[in-house]
């Protein structure tokens, strides 16, 4: 058994704490935030804010074959892994997602379509068979099977209950990471056999990470009818979304902002994604909206994740960071590599203990 010490707890810093603390080692988690619960003020974790779309097929548009071979990866994991988040697991669905787009786009379907093999053309019947919520009149779609979504809120809560024996230490800010060693805000070193790094932004430097803003709408609408997360392009942003996370509830937003402005939602961009859905799922005329979020993703220049280990006299050192959009679609995948790189455990052997 080792002593494991965690700086951060968004998605990975969770992910690692539920995977070694099930294979046995002592685990502890340090983090700046005042609980394990979202404050959606734009602070904290990012994993809050995101969508949980898993899309490896959509994501080749600005990942590429990387991206999306560490995606089905985790498309893999991630029913396993849930299935071992207690008796209230977060709901988790793999049917596909659609990408759509109104005839006056049809151009910049092409060429998204061109950097995303897999895709398959609907014909408007199709569509209507598909999602018979949606108004397919004028609008083109493509299928992307295999995708899905995961909850978010649902799963970053379970992976902190379900983490039996992880001592949470929240309010604590890490200053520094290294090979056996915290150095805490307040002063204080914590040793450890191995040491994580996962704060995200908090890395900075001397990881040359940038903040790039996301934007939700969270709304309530009984019955909406949609049953696959959808993107549909648009003219202002790389993507709109539209994810449905219950039968009344879906999650509204924008793929990303190059800012790192975390003051509220603007009314120009809550309007403009509004507008966007409503285009093409009409019932949404009735939905009230129940939050508006934002919160920053931590990226780095080439856009793609940086992961590092190392083992040596004073200690072992795991970091992990720069998932930038694709923090879901890619954690299982990367913590997996991880662990399994330092010898600590692996995901299948967490998922399969008792």
């Amino acid at each position: 058994m080792a002593r494991i010490a965690i700086a951060g707890a968004g998605l990975a810093g969770r992910l690692f704490a539920w995977a070694l603390a099930r294979a046995g080692h002592e685990v502890e988690v340090f983090d700046p935030a005042p609980g394990p619960a979202p404050l959606f003020d734009g602070q904290g974790a990012a994993a809050f804010t995101a969508a949980g779309m898993l899309s490896p097929l959509a994501e080749q548009e600005c990942g590429g074959p990387e991206v999306a071979a560490l995606g089905w990866q985790s498309l893999a994991l991630w029913p396993q892994i849930v299935a071992r988040l207690g008796p209230q697991p977060p709901r988790l669905c793999v049917e596909g997602s659609l990408l759509l787009a109104h005839g006056a786009d049809r151009g910049a379907a092409a060429r998204a379509l061109a950097r995303m093999p897999g895709a398959q053309g609907l014909a408007p019947e199709l569509l209507r068979a598909l999602e018979p919520a949606l108004a397919p009149a004028g609008l083109l779609a493509w299928l992307l099977p295999g995708e899905g979504l995961i909850n978010p809120v649902q799963a970053m809560a379970a992976l902190h209950t379900g983490a039996a024996g992880v001592r949470w230490h929240w309010e604590q800010k890490v200053d520094q990471v290294l090979p056996g060693l915290l150095h805490l805000r307040d002063g204080a070193r914590v040793q450890a056999d191995w040491c994580l790094d996962t704060r995200g932004l908090g890395s900075r430097p001397p990881l040359p990470l940038r903040g790039v803003r996301g934007e939700t709408v969270w709304l309530q609408l009984a019955g909406h009818g949609l049953r696959r997360p959808l993107r549909l392009l648009h003219p202002r942003y790389r993507g709109v979304y539209l994810v449905p996370r219950s039968e009344h509830e879906l999650l509204l937003g924008a793929s990303e902002i190059e800012s790192e402005d975390r003051s509220p939602v603007s009314l120009q961009t809550a309007v403009e994604l509004m507008a966007a859905a409503h285009s093409v799922l009409p019932a949404l005329a009735e939905a009230r909206i129940t939050r508006l979020d934002r919160n920053l993703r931590p990226a780095l220049p080439d856009n793609l994740p940086f992961t590092h280990h190392e083992s040596g006299p004073d200690g072992g050192l795991i970091r992990l960071n720069g998932l930038y959009r694709h923090g879901w679609l890619l954690a299982p995948a990367l913590v997996q590599g991880l662990l399994a790189a330092s010898g600590l455990a692996t995901l299948e052997s967490s998922c399969s203990a008792l």
